[in-house]
């Protein structure tokens, strides 16, 4: 049965943009975890546009499933995932200009610099995951990189304009699976994710984890955190 992670990094948006103490993402993942959260995720940038370093060394300290660390393969990064010590690691792109990540991980471009941040990782013990668009090239560096997981990105699947354009996204989706699990690699999925798309990939066979954030914590304003991600689990497992 597929899990849900939960990408509680929105919370702390909400709290940036007053450079306030609350809402507190560290209260946000208990929430989400007495909601029946599988586990949490959060996007350390660079930049610090919402997620700070405390709070991912007092989630390491507090979540109770498991904790995803999204972030650059930079070198900075790798140091603080090295010392914080996530469940795993998420690698994903990262742009300055961006509202939020535009798209995969471009591991054939990057596949020296990316492979070196997944064995310092990984001979770490911390597992990593790279965050791909169901590229079928794109796989195969994914591999030759060792990952353990790959994340597909689902964006376009969720931005599809109409259902026919919805049922390829979805069937790109389910043949990058296939090929993902036939290379060795464990497979996720998020990106833009709703209640009212996410149905259809929660079915997808092989898939073991599904990040979704926006929705959620959107929802959550109007009916508090524990019943949305509440909620959320009882859509993915229809």
């Amino acid at each position: 049965m597929v899990s849900l992670g939960v990408n509680i990094d929105h919370v702390a948006t909400v709290r940036q943009a007053r450079r306030a103490v609350e809402p507190d993402p560290v209260a946000a993942a208990v929430l989400a975890e007495l909601g029946g959260a599988d586990g949490i995720t959060v996007h350390l940038r660079e930049d610090r546009r919402h997620i700070q370093d405390r709070d991912v060394h007092v989630l390491r300290e507090t979540v109770r499933t498991h904790l995803n660390l999204e972030m650059a393969a930079t070198a900075e990064m790798v140091a603080i995932a090295l010392q914080v010590k996530p469940d795993y690691v998420t690698l994903v792109p990262e742009k300055r200009t961006e509202v939020t990540t535009e798209g995969g991980l471009d591991v054939v471009v990057g596949l020296s610099s990316i492979g070196q941040a997944v064995e310092r990782l990984q001979a770490a013990g911390i597992p990593v995951s790279l965050f791909i668009d169901p590229n079928p090239e794109q796989l195969k560096a994914a591999a030759q990189a060792e990952a353990k997981f790959i994340e597909l990105h689902t964006g376009r699947y969720a931005d599809a304009p109409n259902e026919v354009e919805r049922a390829k996204e979805l069937a790109y989706l389910a043949g990058a699976t296939e090929q993902a699990l036939a290379l060795g690699l464990r497979v996720n999925a998020g990106h833009g994710l709703t209640y009212w798309n996410v149905s259809p990939v929660a079915r997808l066979a092989g898939i073991e984890e599904l990040n979704i954030g926006h929705s959620i914590i959107a929802r959550a304003v109007l009916v508090g955190l524990e019943r949305a991600v509440r909620e959320m689990k009882q859509v993915i497992r229809l």
